[in-house]
């Protein structure tokens, strides 16, 4: 009966959990419940005694369920016997739906798990913009607290299969190579590149179904018919991938529009200095400025630099220069009808920045490349650079121009635009341009770590290029290489069979490889069209073509927007793999330089090209200063000298000659001033003026000439003869100066008046002085005229000639009639001529009457001066007489009178000459020096032309490659950061 009872109070336990069917709110303890289901779950037993529970504190037990603790049960054993099972069957059906309801909630229970998880996982993705609060104005984010503006965001943040492209691991994208730094930045991309990996498994996951679509098409067409075929369904899955990526590609489009504009303003807020944060400077100035050093290093490109480059090559008009500009936002290169526009290779370097602008590294102008006027003057800069790099006879120039373009949404790398390849020289090209061309193009394109952009025209035949097979001899395996084919909308028409497209983008037509292909297209081949237009217009043709609508092209494949991540990607990934590697070689140089300058000159600093010039510069400017603190008395002494020595030959033979010959003073002094009036007048002022500028020429070489004991380096000698040529030449002396002087040599001439016996004897000691040096100079004259006499030719075996015999048989003739008369006058009459060559004749010797005149002169002179000198010795006691005008007196000393008034004439205008010089002139010829020298320092090939030499040529590589290493070495440690 206890039996029976036991099991009827189960079977209302069991009816009542059934109609309780949830299981959590039931009117029964959670202990009845585990007690009647073990008990119904043991029911096969051939007997089952239950006990009424104890609870006891032994373990815990829990539900799967409720995650709730159960109280503590201790269940009495289990007697078992024979039972005939006949019994229980409510309990059994009660079993059966207990097990239903457990099912039906852990179903439930397990699929809100996995949408919490979905959900989660979701909410993980979406980028965390709680950093970014910076960049947003606060505005934004009191809107953003009534609209949900980061749903909405994250909601459209899908697109682009064409970020993974070439370049290994989704992880690594185009997004590496922006100029993003901060950790919340990089969140940002982890959350949209998840996007985006998602979007490009979709579009994987659609071609794989049209694929197998396609498969089962061919093999099941007999199969029964349908309302839609399978082929129709092939199409419709085609129609739905390619509008699934062109409306991913618009709003990705549109997303980098607004990021675009947004880093534009928060640039444009560090510009104000809204932010006061230090702005560092860029990753790509830094290695774009490590690529000048080098180029500035060897212009000829034969250094081991092996650094990387985009290189753009491609055959002439192929659309290499539209390619750039496309990726440079900016028409910024010289266009042509099919002539050679790029005459030199052209370093352009992209980063990014609040305003789009280009500058050269050269100048401080900035070309605003949002106006029309500043963008027609960029390129008219260019075209001149690249006209003035181009030497004469020559077509195309392997100098480079560098030039920067910043601006919002650009893709950081360095592209270097080479002249494009050409098959046949025309008319008004040098010879050897197409070798050049190639050279040129090797030369780049040989770097191992170079990324070759090879530019391949659509619109023509594939078989017509030149440069493919150029750039597969360059890289064969096609590690390094993108190959992007331009003009494709022309292409699409003209060319018969649209496959022939698709083989060369597959690069099945070409024997080049190559990393990636890219089709694009660069406008309709109108100079005036604008850089929008011309994307617009790519955009609606990939939109349209057919190339795309049958899968001959993949979206990753088009549009020069995918071309710039891609190459940009390519690029850094290039620079992080090869720039280490090129640091530790520079080291290698650099420590071999430093060692041969410790062994060749080790008591010598190590000064480079601009350091010697400095050091130059200043000894000059010494020099210069030095001149200033000669002595007037030093400067009127050699004035003096100098000016007698230019002027001594007219004084004697113009005007004291002529006068001599009078009888009486009085002639002899009208003579005197008549002759020194026009002396004074027309020629007296300059040369003394010309004395004066020699002058200072002679002190100012002797200053710069002048060895400086151990101190001098005889490495600044043709820097000094420079700059003293240069500054000479540039000199020019004051107009007025020759005015002045010429009233006071004529007030210094007028004056005869000899005030005291040393005067007087000053005068006669000039002119003894001028006329013994005249004498000796006509003693030499009429030696060689007369040849050796009888000693030389005893003593040195001499002989005379037989001019010089005629000569000396004529002297002999005229020094016999000079003695008959020794006041003949300075001329010989006719009679006298015909008397001596008569004479002559009679012994045998022929005469002509020039050369008797010849003879007479010299013979005169000597007779003359001889003469001179004795009266003056004469006048060596007539001051007396002066004094008294040689009244009662034989004596007449005007002579003397005349050399005084040259001497005084000679002396004052040796004062004047040093007062000019001193106050004025070395003033003016210091400035000149320093001009020259500023001229020459900006002058870099006149410096390197006079700066010459092993040890300049030493210092300036050493200091080179230190400072290619240490900008290298910030390069790379900013790298690291940015990773």
């Amino acid at each position: 009966m206890w039996r029976l009872h036991r099991a009827a109070v189960a079977c209302e336990v069991c009816q009542s959990l059934v109609k309780h069917s949830s299981g959590i709110k039931g009117s029964l303890p959670l202990q009845k419940l585990h007690l009647v289901s073990r008990s119904i779950y043991h029911s096969h037993h051939p007997t089952l005694k239950l006990q009424r529970p104890q609870f006891r504190t032994s373990f815990h037990q829990f539900s799967s369920l409720t995650n709730l603790p159960l109280r503590k049960l201790k269940l009495s054993p289990i007697k078992y016997g024979y039972q005939p099972r006949r019994n229980f069957w409510p309990a059994r059906l009660a079993a059966r739906l207990l097990k239903l309801r457990y099912l039906i909630l852990g179903s439930a229970v397990g699929g809100g798990y996995t949408a919490k998880k979905t959900f989660d996982q979701w909410k993980d993705m979406i980028p965390d913009l709680s950093d970014y609060k910076w960049i947003v104005p606060d505005i934004v984010w009191e809107i953003d607290e009534y609209i949900d503006l980061g749903h909405k965001l994250v909601s459209e943040v899908i697109g682009a299969s064409d970020l993974l492209l070439l370049l290994g691991s989704p992880g690594e994208t185009a997004f590496r190579a922006t100029d993003h730094g901060s950790e919340s930045d990089k969140h940002y991309r982890k959350g949209l590149l998840g996007e985006l990996i998602l979007l490009q498994q979709q579009i994987q996951e659609h071609e794989e179904e049209a694929r197998r679509a396609a498969g089962q098409y061919s093999t099941s067409y007999v199969q029964q018919k349908r309302k839609v075929t399978d082929k129709e369904k092939i199409d419709q899955l085609q129609e739905e991938l390619l509008h699934t990526q062109l409306k991913y590609q618009r709003i990705l489009e549109r997303l980098e529009k607004e990021n675009k504009e947004l880093r534009k303003l928060v640039l444009q807020k560090d510009d104000k200095g809204i932010h006061h944060r230090k702005l560092k400077k860029s990753l790509i100035d830094m290695y774009s400025e490590v690529l000048d050093v080098l180029s500035d290093y060897d212009a000829s490109y034969n250094t081991q630099d092996h650094l990387p480059r985009v290189v753009v090559v491609g055959d002439q008009s192929a659309g290499k220069t539209s390619v750039l500009e496309m990726i440079a936002q900016a028409r910024i290169f010289p266009r042509g009808s099919g002539e050679m526009m790029t005459r030199s290779p052209v370093k352009v370097t992209l980063s990014e920045g609040p305003h789009h602008v280009a500058l050269f590294k050269d100048s401080s102008r900035e070309f605003d490349l949002t106006k029309e006027e500043d963008l027609a003057a960029l390129r008219h800069e260019i075209e001149l650079r690249m006209r003035k790099n181009v030497k004469e006879g020559c077509t195309v120039s392997p100098e480079t121009i560098s030039l920067n373009v910043k601006g919002p949404g650009l893709q950081r790398m360095v592209l270097v635009d080479l002249p494009g390849v050409i098959n046949t020289v025309t008319s008004g090209m040098a010879p050897d341009t197409k070798e050049t061309i190639f050279s040129i193009s090797k030369a780049y394109m040989q770097n191992p770590n170079a990324i070759i952009l090879c530019i391949q025209d659509g619109s023509v035949d594939a078989e017509r290029s030149i440069v493919t097979d150029l750039v597969s001899q360059m890289d064969p395996h096609g590690r390094r290489t993108i190959f992007v084919l331009t003009k494709v909308d022309l292409a699409e028409k003209n060319v018969a069979s649209p496959s022939r497209i698709q083989q060369i983008i597959e690069g099945k037509l070409f024997p080049m490889k190559a990393l990636g292909y890219f089709a694009v297209v660069t406008g309709k081949g109108n100079s005036s069209e604008s850089i929008e237009a011309i994307r617009e217009y790519e955009e609606e043709f990939f939109q349209n073509s057919k190339l795309l609508k049958t899968s001959m092209l993949k979206a990753h494949q088009v549009t020069t927007r995918n071309l710039s991540l891609a190459v940009s990607d390519c690029f850094w990934k290039m620079v992080r793999e090869s720039v280490e590697q090129q640091a530790d070689s520079f080291k290698a140089t650099r420590f071999n330089l430093e060692t041969e300058w410790k062994n060749n000159y080790p008591r010598l600093r190590e000064l480079d090209r601009n350091e010697l010039f400095e050091k130059a510069k200043n000894e000059i400017l010494d020099e210069v200063i030095s001149l200033s603190q000669v002595t007037p008395k030093h400067w009127e002494e050699i004035l003096q000298q100098s000016l007698w020595e230019r002027v001594s030959t007219h004084v004697i033979e113009n005007i004291y000659l002529p006068a001599a010959q009078t009888m009486n003073s009085g002639t002899f002094n009208t003579t005197v001033d008549i002759k020194l009036k026009q002396w004074t007048d027309k020629q007296l002022p300059n040369k003394a003026v010309e004395v004066a500028w020699e002058t200072l020429q002679e002190e100012f070489s002797r200053f710069m000439t002048e060895p400086k004991g151990k101190e001098h380096d005889d490495i600044f000698d043709k820097l000094k003869e420079a700059v003293k040529e240069e500054s000479i030449k540039r000199h020019k002396w004051n107009d007025f100066a020759e005015d002045s002087l010429r009233v006071i040599q004529h007030n210094a001439l007028e004056d005869r008046s000899i005030s005291d016996k040393q005067q007087w004897d000053a005068a006669i000691y000039f002119m003894e002085e001028a006329l013994q040096a005249r004498l000796k100079d006509t003693e030499n004259a009429i030696e060689n005229m007369i040849g050796p006499d009888w000693k030389k030719r005893w003593l040195y075996w001499k002989n005379r000639t037989q001019e010089q015999f005629v000569h000396n048989e004529t002297k002999n003739e005229l020094e016999k009639m000079l003695k008959c008369n020794e006041e003949h006058p300075a001329y010989l009459a006719s009679d006298e001529i015909t008397t001596v060559r008569k004479n002559l004749e009679s012994r045998g010797v022929e005469v002509d009457p020039s050369l008797i005149k010849d003879t007479w002169h010299q013979v005169y002179r000597r007779h003359f001066l001889k003469t001179a000198l004795n009266h003056c010795n004469l006048c060596r006691r007539g001051f007396y007489y002066y004094q008294r005008h040689f009244v009662d007196s034989e004596l007449e000393c005007n002579d003397v009178v005349l050399f005084w008034r040259i001497q005084r004439m000679l002396a004052i205008t040796a004062n004047t000459l040093r007062q000019q010089l001193t106050n004025t002139e070395v003033r003016r010829l210091e400035k000149n020096v320093k001009e020259v020298l500023e001229d020459f320092a900006e002058d870099s090939e006149k410096k390197v032309k006079l700066l010459t030499g092993k040890r300049v040529q030493l210092a300036e590589d050493l200091k080179k490659v230190r400072e290619i290493q240490e900008k290298l070495d910030a390069f790379i440690e900013a790298l690291h950061q940015e990773k």
